[in-house]
Parts: structure tokens; sequence; C-alpha cells
């Protein structure tokens, strides 16, 4: 029950060790890897946990990968358009 909760804390410790590194592409390539291993590791500790820890750690996700957010809601709103 706390491998789901350990391995997120590991992300999200990963996540911002890697944005202190400068960068020439801004971090996207290193936002794209922990993106494809946070939507899984989402899922397993929304499954094993609950949906409120679920909540509260994609929120912490989308807190430290704000620019993909920001840019998929700018493209949303361009598709309802």
């Amino acid at each position: 029950m706390m491998a789901p909760l350990a391995l997120c804390m590991v992300w999200l410790i990963a996540a911002n060790v890697i944005a202190m590194f400068p960068s020439r592409d801004y971090h996207w390539r290193a936002a794209y890897g922990l993106i494809a291993l946070g939507v899984p590791l989402l899922g397993w500790v929304t499954w094993e946990l609950g949906p409120v820890v679920g909540l509260v750690l994609l929120a912490a996700g989308a807190s430290i990968l704000r620019w993909p957010v920001i840019y998929l809601w700018r493209w949303l709103r361009r598709q309802a358009d």
C-alpha cells in the first residue's frame, strides 16, 4: 500500500531535481518522460489509495509540470471554438 506513494514521492523529487539543471529545450524532453512515468503511477496510486490522494498528487504533479498543462488547456480551448 505504501509502495505507490513512495514511488510518487521519488517522482516528485526527481522532477524537482531535473528542473534545477539547465536545459537547451527548456526541459520539454524531461517533461515528456515525467508525464510518461507519472500517468500510470498516478493511476496506480488512485487505485490503491483512493481518489482523494490521487487528486492531491495530480495537483502536485500539475504544479511541477505547469507549462504542459497550460499548453494543453490552451489547445483544448482552441478546439472548442
